[in-house]
């Protein structure tokens, strides 16, 4: 798989036409998109097939723009003090380097904060997977009392509201000026989708047979990593994770069980079941799992080495591994052979609509 650039903004009928028109309310409305679709480049290692973008969203410069403003801006918060970034974090590739993350008023929530690198790689979000889309994971956190603080999504936009900047910047990017919780999902979802991680020494050795790209070790841990190790069975495809919920016994250790994605589904087979997170940039974004209980990779590798923790639901795949102190060391390398490039440009805005 090579490098390529790609453009995911819109296509047939769609552009041909000003927006889409829509009954809002009573109020006839236009989603128009941006003169100017934005082009991304899918790195080495990422399969561009599976890079998703919803058709009621296309991609544009425009959204992208507003998307960025939106996840820094700390004015998104009840008191001005949170913002997406600041549990996503551009220098920790987007995490923010801590258990679990602090939100208003420093409260901290119950889980940590997953990397917002290549989401669009992604299909449902959350470690639980509460969010069907993008679009709505980008909205949640705002509506939440330990997060950003507001009770409701119609106090978040009644702030957004009081900037004419932003206003008029809702009007260029989807050719209404009236803000609703819905648009700022799609912007938001936007600018995520422009945090892609590929381009590795794994996937220049892994792909384009590279020898020199990594090293020895790495190459003996990519062989314990499909074989031996059996990490392969739910970290593979494009983004290392096989997108399904496991449960590998964590919290099951005698202190307060956090249900994961019983919460969503209601199936007891689901207790304890968390999110398969991707493990591009995993060197990055200690500390891991899903309460952030191991500071280092080789933690990690030695719990699964270990069986897990046993109770009712733990997932069949999850076995002791007899891995030897050498062979733990080689898949750490291999991991983090998996340091890519391709959202290391984003910045913060140095200013913001008014």
């Amino acid at each position: 798989m090579h490098r390529k650039n790609i453009s995911l903004g819109r296509t047939g009928l769609s552009a041909m036409v000003a927006g889409f028109f829509f009954l809002f309310g009573g109020m006839l409305l236009a989603e128009a998109a941006s003169d100017e679709d934005y082009e991304i480049e899918i790195p080495l290692g990422l399969d561009e097939d599976a890079f998703k973008v919803p058709n009621d969203n296309p991609l544009t410069k425009k959204k992208v723009d507003l998307g960025r403003l939106l996840f820094f801006d700390k004015r998104l918060s009840a008191n001005n003090t949170i913002a997406c970034a600041t549990c996503h974090i551009p220098a920790l590739a987007f995490t923010d380097g801590q258990p679990v993350s602090t939100g208003i008023h420093h409260q901290q929530g119950g889980r940590s904060a997953p990397t917002a690198i290549n989401r669009a790689f992604s299909t449902v979000q959350f470690w639980d997977g509460r969010a069907a889309t993008l679009e709505d994971q980008s909205i949640g956190p705002f509506a939440n009392p330990i997060e950003h603080g507001f009770a409701n999504h119609d106090q978040l936009v009644a702030k957004i509201n009081k900037f004419n900047g932003y206003k008029k910047l809702f009007k260029d990017a989807f050719g209404t000026a009236t803000v609703t919780k819905e648009l700022v999902g799609k912007a938001i979802a936007s600018f995520q989708r422009t945090l892609i991680s590929g381009n590795s020494p794994f996937d220049r050795f892994d792909y384009d047979g590279d020898e020199k790209a990594v090293s020895e070790s790495v190459k003996r841990g990519k062989k314990l990593f499909f074989d031996k190790a059996r990490c392969n069975l739910c970290h593979f495809g494009t983004n290392f994770s096989d997108e399904k919920f496991h449960n590998i016994g964590i919290g099951w250790g005698g202190e307060g069980l956090d249900v994961g994605r019983y919460n969503v589904t209601k199936d007891v087979k689901e207790l304890g079941a968390f999110k398969t997170p991707t493990l591009r940039e995993i060197s990055k974004t200690a500390p891991y799992m899903h309460d952030g209980r191991f500071a280092t990779l080789e933690e990690v590798v030695e719990h699964y080495n270990q069986g897990g923790v046993k109770n009712p639901f733990l997932d069949n795949q999850i076995i002791p591994l007899n891995l030897t102190k050498s062979e733990v060391k080689d898949i750490v390398a291999m991991l983090r052979s998996l340091e890519g490039t391709g959202w290391q440009h984003v910045t913060a805005p140095t200013e913001f609509p008014q």
